[in-house]
């Protein structure tokens, strides 16, 4: 375990972001690699479908990511209190809930699934695909979520390294998975959604059993799944907060999703390919803002709210430096990196995917502070006003569904999140300027 209430905030936050970054690098790409087999053993039909389905599937398991995050807020600030009776309650409450809200959303999920895509309007062309991958992927959602659930709790506790090692193990299995079930057993679309599944299983497994074998202090014993007064009122709060941030966000995403697939399969390939991309340079900058959250909560707990103050300063500095590198690789390696990942050089496919690429990254300095502050705000207890800048960019996306697509195709789809960074993170670092760490911590 890591107590990050001491040593210079800088150096502290790095350290602990370090194997958390790596761990998401690794897991991003993983999905920029199963992009690269699926689209040159299947074809770049069943790329679209794979995309076609991925922003229903993460919006459920960023909602269970979400939520795990949530519970182990209480968990961290209990650790930095160094109060483990109510820390080890915290973590019975977080388990139990975690494995309630898989149940549910799987069966909901896989109940209402193909009414879904439909909804969304998915090209008839890809939807057999599309509703075979899928259904695949949501029956292991149980498993996504006890690997959330142990790794948040062991990030809770300062240890973000073995979530990493978990993972690392996982994602070279899964790629010799995707190889073997994709190319050598011919099974397609669904030889990789198996891979991912079984992956996911090796990792939670390896996870969850860790903390029973090296954190027996954490580890709750019978009479602490008796809860404390207004625990789970506490853990429901930050949790929903945290998980209904991404859920919201990514209602709007869908909504999009629906005028991206009135585009054409082209433009849908396009798109899967630039989030792909995206999704593992966006890893630079957000895995500072998971960071934060425990490195604030284990503080507030402490009592310590000018270290919290010093925490966001030195986070905004580093997360800057690293959007300008960014911005740099992207220009310079945006086009090839890209014809690689969709195996075709049509520009119909690969000038959507950079211009995409490119717009974003120079709204990276906005992106960054975003994440920042919104966990900040998160593990100082705040609750609504980060849920409110998910508010605010679920209603950029859904008017830009409405106005910026029609007018401008997809150009209008690139253009939508950068408004909606800007937007939040006006809101966010308003809040947090307004609001100092003090009132806070009495009002714990």
């Amino acid at each position: 375990m890591k107590d990050l209430t001491k040593g210079y905030p800088a150096k502290v936050i790095i350290m602990f972001t370090i194997p958390i970054m790596l761990g998401y690098i690794l897991q991003q790409l993983y999905n920029l690699v199963d992009s690269k087999i699926v689209s040159e053993y299947v074809g770049p039909e069943a790329l679209a479908a794979i995309g076609a389905t991925a922003v229903i599937s993460n919006t459920i398991i960023g909602f269970i990511n979400g939520l795990t995050q949530g519970f182990a807020i209480p968990v961290a600030n209990s650790y930095g209190a160094k109060d483990m009776e109510r820390l080890r309650k915290n973590v019975a409450g977080a388990i139990i809930l975690t494995l309630g809200a898989a149940v549910i959303l799987t069966m909901l999920s896989l109940t209402y699934i193909e009414d879904i895509l439909d909804a969304l309007g998915t090209p008839k062309d890809i939807k057999p695909d599309a509703l075979d991958y899928v259904n695949i992927i949501l029956a292991g959602i149980i498993l996504t979520a006890i690997y959330n659930c142990s790794a948040n709790i062991l990030r809770a506790v300062g240890n973000s390294k073995i979530p990493l090692y978990c993972l690392m193990v996982a994602v070279v299995a899964n790629i010799f998975l995707d190889i073997y079930l994709v190319k050598t057993l011919d099974m397609g679309i669904k030889g990789a959604a198996y891979a991912t599944v079984i992956a996911q299983a090796m990792s939670s497994i390896s996870c969850a059993t860790y903390i029973p074998l090296k954190y027996r202090e954490i580890l709750p014993k019978a009479k602490d799944f008796a809860p404390y007064s207004g625990m789970y009122g506490n853990l429901i709060a930050t949790g929903l907060s945290m998980g209904l941030m991404g859920c919201i966000v990514n209602v709007g995403t869908i909504v999009l999703q629906s005028a991206i697939n009135d585009l054409g399969t082209h433009i849908i390939t396009a798109h899967t390919a630039s989030r792909r991309v995206f999704d593992i340079i966006c890893v630079m900058v957000y895995t500072f803002g998971i960071a934060m959250t425990t490195y604030v909560s284990q503080n507030m707990g402490a009592g310590k709210p000018e270290r919290v103050r010093q925490g966001v300063r030195h986070a905004n500095i580093i997360v800057t430096v690293i959007s300008t590198v960014l911005i740099g690789l992207v220009y310079l390696f945006a086009r090839p990196v890209f014809q690689w990942v969709t195996s075709t050089t049509n520009p119909e496919i690969v000038d959507p995917s950079v211009m995409y690429a490119r717009i974003s990254v120079l709204f990276f300095y906005a992106l960054g502070p975003l994440f920042v502050f919104r966990c900040t705000l998160q593990g100082m207890g705040r609750k609504i006003v980060p849920l409110i800048s998910s508010i605010t960019e679920m209603l950029v996306k859904v008017l830009s569904a409405a106005l910026l697509v029609p007018a401008f195709a997809y150009k209008g789809v690139a253009f939508t999140e950068p408004i909606s960074w800007v937007l939040m993170t006006t809101i966010l670092a308003t809040a947090y300027y307004t609001g100092k760490p003090e009132k806070y911590l009495k009002e714990e």
